[in-house]
């Protein structure tokens, strides 16, 4: 073929191009996977700059990032002009001359072996920087060749520059570098550079701020100012230097720039986006199989995410949290002082620290290598370091052990929160905790606890859905159920929280708003706890729930989001509504990508759910009704306002409840410490009504005194269809003590941390943990009977009750005349 040219040197520099030709197609094809990925013309046209996704409110509050580089782009005219000459006058002072490969900082290169400095456009870096051209994975088979793999990094980044320089004008290719380039500390991009280093818009930069970061990208750790500031300013001074050499600079304003000290200013991007939190892990987790599925990337495809989350309810429950916690926290020092409260269903005191300790991975790791010397161990765990630790006056430093550490968080009381619209599905509140920084673990969809009496209202349910209402009455007294356990008979007798019986008769409305534990035992006997745990699982509890006698009564594991879905299925009347923490994605230019609706099914006819909705009326409107301690914030109750509720509490106090109902939103509180040994001592400082509730009432308090938080007072809606069972069954008022005085209701605002030490990480729960509960009983077949009729006994002591009640009523009466 070349023969056909007679003369030798065209024919020579012809078969030269040929094969220079064949060589670049060859490398731009990745033949025989020998030179390994270089950008088609496609990559160019589309370049992923590996942009962090976005987390916002329903109202537009930036709340939080993902991002594997930190980074936020930037457009042009956003860009002051400083940083531009800096960088052109620095990196590429024939940037606007050349078209992707600067021939003459080439020649200079090669003749005095790149002594004279490189010959990388600003073209060529973002080739480099955008398609990471010299990362193992863009590499061939012939990297493991030294000379040949640097000339074919070197040849792919030329025919990249040539690429973006044919695509893109010279400012669209000088924007790309400035989005794409790391300033160190994780800072990609001269947008969040700015912010971090100056707290500035990118536009406010002024020139020797623009010089600094300039001059980081030579070093970025050598020349980090917060670092090596002597370094950093000597290089900023150079970067001046070279815009006074190439007229970007007066001569005046270099002596003047050159004398300023450099003037850093920490800053952030945006509240809440420097850090991680509950809701942040939350997203991610609900939105890891979206991710799978559509094939994006959250940490790097620049998504816009728009969760449900109300910016100012989400506030408001961070500071209800907060107040309450602090105050339940004195509460709890000041119940155990020195001594520890650790103890089990048996009042026996465990040795959780010991626990804990054996349960770290190290200790294991320690046995091995200590064989014969538990001292050493033992020494290991209490050898004291400096570190910081969670406190409710703010972080603190301190020298503790792993023991001290273990010991000061196995009496840290934690707390879960979550608020929901029952009819659209959205989670409007999500508090996970106390402190993400020192508690990762999340309370509100991670940990599973007994949920008390916020789980009687399901047995309740039950007894509506085979033909009973809520006037229907049962007798408090002494109950002993009957059931088989792996073919023995066995018997529970359940109790009431204070031990005693009224043999009282009593309305299922009454019973439930008093909570009363014999009333729902025999309720739960007569429908059967099977049917308990089928109506629980239809109305949105998803864990699993061991059918016992005792389920009614809360001894199932459960968490806060399940409770509040649940319960969110009673006042959408009887839908259940699968809560949704996103509402749409979209790009960074506003498209949206997807929207999301929450999955509805119908599982309660609307009468029920009405019925139901009444019942939780009766916490504050039954006497002795257990939601009736929110009387004492009355801002809750103007404009003919109503909340139903359930308070909820687990044997020992371990776990406190309370399930909060309006007409707008439904709450679920959970209070506690992670460690479950740990508890209150009795029921005055530890059950529901004097720890999550007043979360609750504190949070709705502050959204009512809010006009523009957009929910307001009002009823509990009317029932849209007939409701033909009996509902309206008044309940006698009961005469009672009042001049009793609780004296854990008043808390002391003087909060010392004891001075025992303890230590930075809390240890995270495990399943291993010693569970403070009741013993389930696990019968293999569930037994119906009626109601058990009252003795000869019962019925006498029933009577003197009713003797001595009359008597009461007729002195007061004739007191009152």
């Amino acid at each position: 073929m070349f023969k056909e040219i007679k003369n030798k040197y065209l024919r020579y520099f012809t078969i030269v191009l040929f094969f220079i030709i064949i060589f670049f197609s060859a490398l731009q094809l990745n033949f025989l996977w020998l030179f390994g990925y270089s950008p088609s013309y496609r990559d160019i046209q589309t370049p992923t700059l590996r942009v962090g996704s976005e987390l916002y409110t329903s109202d537009g509050k930036l709340i939080g990032r993902y991002f594997k580089e930190n980074r936020t782009p930037v457009s042009f005219n956003e860009i002051a002009p400083g940083v531009i000459n800096a960088l052109v006058a620095t990196e590429d002072v024939r940037f606007y001359k050349h078209w992707g490969i600067d021939v003459q900082a080439v020649g200079r290169a090669v003749i005095g072996l790149g002594k004279d400095g490189g010959a990388s456009t600003i073209t060529q870096q973002l080739a480099k920087n955008l398609y990471r051209t010299r990362y193992n994975k863009s590499q061939g088979l012939l990297v493991k060749i030294p000379l040949v793999r640097t000339l074919i990094v070197k040849l792919k980044e030329w025919l990249t520059a040539v690429k973006l320089e044919s695509n893109y004008s010279k400012n669209d290719i000088i924007t790309m570098y400035l989005n794409t380039v790391s300033f160190g500390n994780n800072t990609y991009g001269i947008k969040t550079a700015s912010r971090i280093y100056f707290d500035k818009e990118t536009k406010d930069l002024e020139t020797a701020d623009a010089a600094m970061l300039v001059g980081m990208l030579k070093g970025t750790t050598l020349y980090n100012p917060t670092k090596n500031p002597e370094k950093a300013l000597e290089r900023r001074n150079v970067v001046l230097s070279q815009m006074n050499k190439y007229k970007y600079l007066s001569k005046d304003s270099l002596t003047i720039l050159s004398k300023e000290p450099i003037k850093l200013k920490e800053g952030k991007m945006e509240d809440g986006s420097d850090g991680d939190s509950y809701l942040r892990a939350a997203v991610a987790k609900y939105l890891e199989k979206w991710c799978t599925d559509n094939g994006y990337d959250l940490y790097e495809d620049g998504l816009k995410i728009y969760t449900t989350i109300d910016s100012k309810l989400q506030k408001y429950a961070e500071e209800a949290v907060a107040d309450q916690m602090k105050t339940l926290q004195r509460r709890f020092y000041s119940v155990w002082g020195n001594e520890d409260p650790w103890y089990d269903s048996e009042k026996k005191k465990v040795n959780y620290p010991d626990r804990a300790m054996k349960n770290l991975p190290i200790y294991g790791l320690l046995q091995k290598k200590f064989p014969n010397n538990p001292d050493s161990i033992t020494a290991y765990f209490n050898k004291k370091k400096r570190m910081q630790i969670f406190t409710y006056k703010g972080d603190r430093d301190t020298l503790f052990s792993t023991l001290d550490s273990i010991r000061y968080y196995g009496k840290i009381l934690n707390t879960g929160m979550m608020t929901m619209e029952p009819a659209s599905g959205k989670i409007k509140v999500w508090v996970g905790g106390i402190d993400h920084k020192f508690f990762k673990y999340d309370h509100v969809n991670q940990a599973k606890r007994q949920a008390g009496s916020t789980f009687k209202p399901f047995a309740y349910l039950t007894a509506l859905e085979q033909g009973m209402s809520p006037c229907d009455k049962f007798i408090d007294k002494p109950v002993k159920i009957e059931y088989q356990n792996k073919g023995e008979t066995k018997y529970w007798e359940p109790k009431n929280a204070d031990y005693s019986v009224s043999y009282r008769e009593m309305s299922l409305r009454w019973a439930m708003a008093k909570s009363v534990n014999t009333i729902t035992a025999q309720l739960t006997e007569k429908v059967g706890w099977d049917n308990v745990v089928k109506y629980a699982h239809e109305c949105g509890i998803d864990s699993h729930l061991e059918s016992v006698p005792s389920v009614s009564l809360g001894s199932n594991d459960v968490t806060v989001y399940e409770m509040v879905k649940a319960y969110s299925t009673f006042m959408n009347k009887g839908i259940k509504t699968d809560p949704i923490l996103v509402e749409k994605i979209t790009d960074q230019d506003n498209n949206i990508i997807d929207e999301f609706k929450p999955k509805t099914k119908r599982v309660l006819s609307e009468e029920i759910a009405w019925l139901m909705t009444y019942m939780f009326r009766g916490g504050m409107e039954e006497p002795g009704g257990t939601s009736q301690a929110l009387w004492e914030w009355p801002n809750l109750f103007k404009k003919n306002n109503q909340i139903g509720g359930k308070t909820g509490t687990s044997s020992d106090y371990v776990d406190a409840w309370y399930m909060g109902l309006t007409k707008d939103l439904v709450t679920g509180v959970w209070v506690g410490c992670d460690e479950r040994t740990a508890h209150f001592k009795n029921g005055e400082q530890g059950e529901g009504s004097r720890t999550a509730l007043p979360i609750f009432a504190k949070f709705m308090e502050k959204i009512y005194l809010d006009p523009s938080s957009g929910y307001t007072y009002g009823p509990f809606p009317k029932a849209t269809v007939n409701i033909d069972r009996p509902y309206n069954c008044p309940s006698p008022q009961i005469i009672r003590d009042t001049t009793s005085t609780d004296s854990v209701i008043v808390d002391s605002m003087d909060f010392e941390i004891p001075e025992i030490p303890e230590i930075a990480q809390p240890v995270t729960p495990t399943e291993q943990e010693v569970k403070k509960e009741e013993k389930k009983p696990e019968p293999i077949q569930n037994q119906q009977t009626p109601t058990v009729p009252l003795t000869k006994k019962e019925e006498r002591e029933l009577r003197r009750k009713q003797r001595q009640e009359e008597r009461e009523r007729k002195k007061n009466e004739n007191n009152g005349n």
